[in-house]
């Protein structure tokens, strides 16, 4: 695999979805939880999706509950509540699993192209970023405390 477009995920609404299908944009992907302390975030990566996707900026949600049980709700839960409280309309997919034996392969290679703190491939929690170029290829990984404000300057650098 050489690109996040060799990848496909399973949609929040059950579809599967081609990654290459966002071939020549910009992403963030980004492990999300509706029951954390980052929840709030969402209100800023739906800002920087609403301020930037005219550009060719997408903001992917990747649910995942693997952290403190902060993602309890099934596909239709956790839409409804991104929907209701944070008004999100960028992309949301299926739960997923970032570590383990189950890890997605998208998260993989996430990690292998972008490590964490001090080399560890290991997501800490959620709402750890990943910013991708327009060419697919991994420019940098982000911790969950690192909000969607200050990685708006990195982003705009790339379009």
């Amino acid at each position: 695999m050489t690109s996040v477009y060799d990848f496909s995920a399973r949609t929040i609404d059950g579809d599967e979805q081609k990654l290459s299908a966002y071939k020549g944009k910009t992403m963030l992907v980004v492990n999300v939880a509706s029951k954390c302390g980052f929840t709030p975030q969402y209100t800023g990566l739906e800002a920087l999706y609403e301020k930037f996707k005219d550009k060719g900026v997408v903001v992917l949600g990747f649910p995942c509950d693997q952290f403190g049980h902060q993602e309890p709700g099934d596909e239709a839960e956790i839409k409804n509540f991104c929907s209701l409280t944070y008004d999100v309309k960028f992309p949301l997919f299926a739960k997923i699993d970032v570590n383990g034996a189950n890890t997605h392969p998208l998260y993989k290679y996430l990690k292998a192209q972008a490590k964490g703190l001090l080399g560890s491939e290991s997501i800490k929690w959620n709402f750890t970023k990943f910013l991708v170029d327009a060419e697919g290829k991994v420019v940098t990984r982000y911790a969950p405390t690192d909000t969607p404000q200050k990685i708006e300057k990195d982003l705009a650098q790339l379009l």
